[in-house]
């Protein structure tokens, strides 16, 4: 990818994991954290570190444009709803925002990529830079989901996939094959308390990929956090899909599966 690389910095593990590999590959690494969502200890590791707001667009292309930076990759999160908060976009991003089809946060994300492409910096797959963070196909935990789990993982699966492709959400929370909640813009974590409260004890947690994946725009992702939020509902598994989600922070993530008696399955499509 060349000797400097720029990276779109937001919430979770995912951009440390990015701009570790980045530097292993000998990348010069100019970080953009979008405020209040990166992580603050971040901007030590990083070879030049900017913070931007999340309207911030034309700033963040002049801080690469300045730092010489003609490929960048976005990595972490952004809490989704702040599409609907006029007020933390400037008159240009606004401007922006209307060139796309819909609100929907893939749209929106993939206006704001056409945008930053036509000034000359190529956004690219992260994915290169956290291959180990892909599983294969296995059960990873020493508890192994029941008769019932297993039901439960197998009805939610394909309703996964038709609600992902429709570009609804990727998570779905299930217990006794009925779903009881499914990802919408508050993101995964999110998803699984509301299920939790929704239907007590017991849930099960599956999140896949699109078939049309641009993982460019929206690499999905679980770890640690996906863990600790079935933990707190008492659910018993997250089932995610090999190859396609990666897997963050993943000893602790299964160490703590264990303690709680959550079966952590990874499935192919």
């Amino acid at each position: 990818m060349g000797q400097r690389i720029g990276i779109v910095a937001g919430s979770g593990e995912f951009p440390f994991l990015v701009l570790e590999e980045a530097k292993k590959m000998g990348c010069f690494c100019a970080v953009a954290g979008i405020r209040g969502e990166a992580e603050t200890g971040i901007k030590e590791k990083a070879d030049i570190f900017e913070w931007f707001d999340v309207g911030g667009i034309l700033n963040l292309i002049s801080f690469f444009k300045k730092t010489g930076v003609k490929e960048a990759v976005i990595a972490g999160s952004v809490d989704r709803r702040n599409i609907f908060n006029k007020e933390i976009f400037n008159e240009a991003s606004l401007g922006l925002l209307s060139q796309s089809q819909d609100r929907s946060p893939t749209a929106i994300i993939k206006t704001i990529i056409n945008f930053i492409e036509k000034e000359g910096i190529q956004i690219k797959d992260p994915a290169v830079f956290i291959t180990s963070s892909f599983c294969q196909e296995s059960i990873l935990t020493e508890t192994k989901p029941s008769p019932e789990v297993e039901e439960n993982l197998v009805f939610g699966w394909e309703i996964a996939k038709n609600i992902a492709d429709l570009d609804i959400g990727q998570t779905v929370i299930v217990k006794d094959k009925t779903v009881v909640a499914v990802e919408g813009i508050e993101g995964t974590d999110e998803t699984i308390i509301r299920g939790g409260r929704l239907a007590g004890e017991e849930i099960v947690a599956i999140k896949v990929s699109r078939s049309l994946q641009d993982t460019r725009v929206d690499l999905p992702a679980v770890g640690l956090k996906t863990i600790e939020a079935l933990a707190e509902v008492r659910g018993r598994a997250l089932c995610f899909e090999a190859g396609k989600v990666p897997f963050f922070q993943k000893r602790k993530a299964v160490s703590l599966a264990d303690s709680n008696r959550i079966s952590i399955v990874v499935r192919k499509s």
